[in-house]
């Protein structure tokens, strides 16, 4: 009996550490990767102002065949709006909110209660292409927000690289990229 007071004391003291820790942590983070697409940037632009084209290059849908995509409001741009479903990777809704042709994209991602980050794209051009930025950031929420904050470029970091990959694909197949 003794000794299961002092495990459960134990294992309380270990929660009451991490819990703590956690706290102190920076909740906020940032997710953000590069590539360079031979592709006029309006080219690549369009691509990723449109939700729709996300189908041609989106890791997600090429992994999890289970995700069904609901688009509402204009077609591209400020406004457009994606909600899907799935069983696999959770639901969620992605909307533009900022959209400077060829230059920049802002997104506001809605996961509901595991958040509600922004996703940024820059377009730069350089040499015959242009340099494409896909970023995320927010605030980890919880008493252990602190520790997804930390562990987030590891959850969408690889992500991003398969998806500017596969966009740089798609990118650069366009008749008259360049």
């Amino acid at each position: 009996m003794r000794a299961l007071k002092v495990t459960v004391l134990v294992l309380l003291g270990l929660v009451v550490v991490v819990v703590g820790i956690g706290a102190f942590l920076p909740k906020d983070f940032r997710v953000e990767r590069s590539i360079e697409i031979d592709a006029a940037p309006e080219v690549v632009f369009d691509q990723v102002n449109s939700l729709q084209s996300w189908s041609a290059w989106s890791p997600w849908i090429a992994r999890d065949a289970s995700i069904k995509n609901e688009f509402s409001g204009p077609e591209a741009g400020v406004g457009a709006t994606v909600t899907w479903t799935s069983e696999e990777s959770g639901d969620g809704t992605q909307t533009i909110t900022v959209s400077e042709r060829p230059t920049r994209i802002e997104m506001k991602l809605d996961f509901g209660e595991m958040g509600q980050p922004n996703a940024d794209w820059m377009f730069v051009p350089s040499g015959d292409g242009v340099l494409v930025t896909w970023g995320l950031s927010g605030t980890a929420a919880g008493p252990l927000g602190g520790y997804f904050a930390k562990m987030m470029d590891g959850w969408v970091g690889a992500d991003y690289e398969d998806g500017l990959a596969r966009l740089k694909q798609v990118a650069e197949s366009v008749p008259g990229a360049e």
